[in-house]
């Protein structure tokens, strides 16, 4: 579309220029037409009638968060605890991004180092839990609802022994409540503090100032220790997805709030609009008798007791009624469309397919639900390996290896790891295992690979698959798994690797 150019007055001030120097008046003329015309390119960038009431900002991150996040966190709660898409969408997200877990497997080059690690996490992963309710994978479950509902979670490091053998470690999660929002300081010997969060001359974090207690439990409320402490930065795990360049995070249902409590809303008043019209069926009317003084008609029930409320279905008589009419109430049409709009409009918000959310599969078939969840899944990707390894699962490791190599259970206080996420559940199990097998065969990808991606370790499946075809062998069975054996068609092979050996 061609934009026309915006017209820019000859101001006063112009003339006034243009008396002393014609040529810099012109230069002025000219700059403001630029100007002018460059904003217009912009629509969204007008500030005539038409965006008179589009409210912005240009505050920082941190600044709208400290305004807004308490009352954010607060209508997301409520939320997820009353409307049953949020909690549906909040679901969706922890299934998908932690699953059954999201597991370590020690990395270094020392098998030996690497099997007495992952033993020594199995067995503390049970005991972690400094609230002792849930193992690591059911932490790690719990902090990554805490940042979709609330925006963010807080982990703190507790050194507790937790028997003979047993990394001393504890892991404490505390909601975003628990930051002191304002304890602030621009400027001191120790560096700035804003929204409780300390750091150093060199912007960098150095610790949090946060209530033991969390300031909204009024079970312990003479008992509550109300003013914040000091918690070192080594000593915390902060997770929150990042969207500017912000200290803190948001609810992810803050794109979707408004929609769900119109939703809600207009439920509730579609709900009360049918219970008024099915208060009354039918009302007998006529004339009234002669010589009654009644200012207006009196609606009474069949025992002739006079009538104030209605009730669904009831049949009402006015005084002396010689017809009955019928109530009609008008049919509202719609309804399920607009209920569907605003659900595309909350899943959209969120960022879960709508079919997930809902439940509803009536609007899609296999191609374009496939499509929509690949999406997703690049989503979930993205948010695991960005958001919850760096920022909660790496921090918790190094924990864990420093608090074993002060306890004497290793010899080396760095031990690398790989975190694997759990695998999506496939829409069409035989045509991805089909593609997986060209990969593998073609050479795009390794055996290793493909089976990682299925959230296993491959070294452990290697070492079962040996296990396996050796017990196999011994007993004298041939299993169609063995390509030494078999063929992919299920024949015999017409060689072995034995024969061609000897040959």
């Amino acid at each position: 579309m061609t934009k026309s150019v915006t017209p820019v007055r000859w101001s006063w001030i112009d003339t006034a220029i243009s008396a002393f120097s014609p040529s810099r008046a012109m230069k002025r003329y000219t700059a403001r037409a630029t100007i002018a015309n460059l904003r217009r390119m912009y629509e969204a960038g007008d500030r005539g009638r038409g965006a008179a009431g589009w409210s912005s900002t240009n505050r920082s991150a941190d600044s709208e968060i400290a305004a807004a996040g308490s009352i954010l966190r607060d209508r997301s709660r409520d939320l997820v605890r009353n409307n049953p898409l949020a909690a549906s969408a909040v679901q969706v997200l922890v299934n998908n991004i932690v699953g059954p877990g999201i597991r370590p497997r020690a990395a270094s080059r020392n098998k030996r180092l690497n099997q007495r690690v992952n033993d020594l996490f199995l067995e503390w992963s049970k005991r972690c839990d400094a609230h002792g309710h849930t193992d690591f994978h059911g932490i790690l479950a719990l902090a990554v609802r805490e940042m979709v509902e609330g925006g963010e979670v807080l982990a703190v490091k507790r050194m507790r022994n937790n028997g003979p053998g047993v990394v001393p470690l504890a892991v404490e999660l505390r909601e975003a409540d628990h930051l002191d929002d304002y304890k602030q300081s621009l400027s001191g010997d120790e560096g700035r503090i804003a929204s409780g969060i300390q750091y150093d001359r060199n912007g960098r974090r150095t610790g949090y100032w946060m209530f033991p207690d969390h300031p909204g439990d009024n079970l312990n409320t003479f008992g509550r220790r109300h003013a914040s402490v000091f918690v070192p930065d080594s000593m915390v795990a902060h997770m929150f997805e990042r969207q500017r360049v912000q200290s803190r995070g948001v609810p992810w249902a803050a794109p979707a709030m408004r929609a769900l409590q119109d939703l809600g809303d207009w439920q509730v008043a579609e709900m009360v609009r049918k219970k008024t019209e099915a208060c009354m069926v039918g009302v007998v009317v006529g004339d009234d008798e002669v010589g009654d003084t009644s200012v207006g008609p009196t609606v009474e029930d069949e025992n002739g007791n006079v009538i104030e409320s209605f009730s669904p279905g009831m049949i009402a008589y006015a005084r002396n009624g010689k017809t009955i009419e019928f109530n009609n109430p008008p049919h509202a049409g719609g309804v399920q469309e607009w209920n569907r709009v605003q659900q595309h409009l909350i899943a959209a918000g969120f960022r879960v397919p709508y079919a997930v959310m809902t439940g509803d599969l009536s609007q899609a078939n296999f191609s374009s639900n496939r499509a929509g969840l690949n999406e997703f899944r690049r989503m979930v990707d993205q948010i695991q390996w960005t958001v919850v390894i760096p920022m909660f699962c790496d921090r918790i490791w190094s924990w864990f290896i420093e608090a074993a190599y002060a306890d004497g259970l290793i010899d080396t206080n760095n031990v690398p790891v790989e975190w694997a996420p759990p695998a999506f559940e496939s829409v069409n199990p035989w045509q991805d295992a089909q593609t997986d097998l060209l990969e593998t065969r073609a050479g795009f990808r390794s055996i290793s690979h493909q089976i990682a991606k299925r959230g296993y370790d491959a070294d452990q499946v290697f070492t079962e698959l040996a296990e396996d075809l050796t017990k196999a062998a011994d007993l004298g069975l041939v299993l169609d798994s063995d390509p030494a054996k078999m063929t992919t068609a299920g024949q015999a092979q017409s060689t072995t690797p034995d024969d061609n050996q000897k040959e």
